[in-house]
């Protein structure tokens, strides 16, 4: 919901009175008073007092504000990304410029990333998928020249 000029201003209030009671220091006061004057929203006021004895608005009903806000909790760890995956793509990358001498370490790499994505939770599947496309396109290319040179072949005979 959006914040009212009188929203912003009792805001304000409270951070005027967790000053002046020494719960803010000066630099943190400043600070909050500029973020509550450009708060377009309720919620952006709630997390300045929130931790204030009072706040500028009632707390939502079905959904409890954070304890701490979202600014200082820890980044989420990373998920990291599966190598043998970022190998088949290099590798279905390369068919077009090995000639598509590539093409099966891709299938191979591919497949091995997917299993091991699947049991450990990692990223990349993308990439194996990719690899595992380009490496079987190499593969059927290649078969498909086969062909068409047995084909050759036999009709000259």
């Amino acid at each position: 919901m959006r914040a009212s000029h009188a929203d912003r201003e009792r805001a304000v209030d409270v951070l005027k009175a967790g000053f002046a009671e020494g719960r803010l220091p000066q630099h943190e006061y400043e600070q909050r008073i500029g973020r509550a004057y450009q708060a377009q929203t309720h919620g952006e006021l709630q997390m300045l007092v929130v931790d204030l004895p009072q706040g500028p608005v009632p707390q939502a009903q079905f959904a409890p504000p954070p304890a701490v806000p979202q600014t200082f909790m820890p980044a989420p760890p990373q998920v990291p990304t599966n190598g043998t995956a970022t190998g088949a793509l290099i590798c279905g990358i390369l068919t077009m410029a090995t000639g598509g001498l590539t093409g099966i370490p891709a299938v191979i790499l591919g497949h091995k990333a997917r299993a091991e994505i699947r049991r450990s939770g990692e990223r990349g599947d993308g990439q194996a998928l990719a690899g595992l496309v380009l490496g079987w396109l190499s593969i059927g290319g290649w078969a498909f020249f086969l062909l068409l040179m047995m084909l050759a072949v036999l009709s000259r005979a």
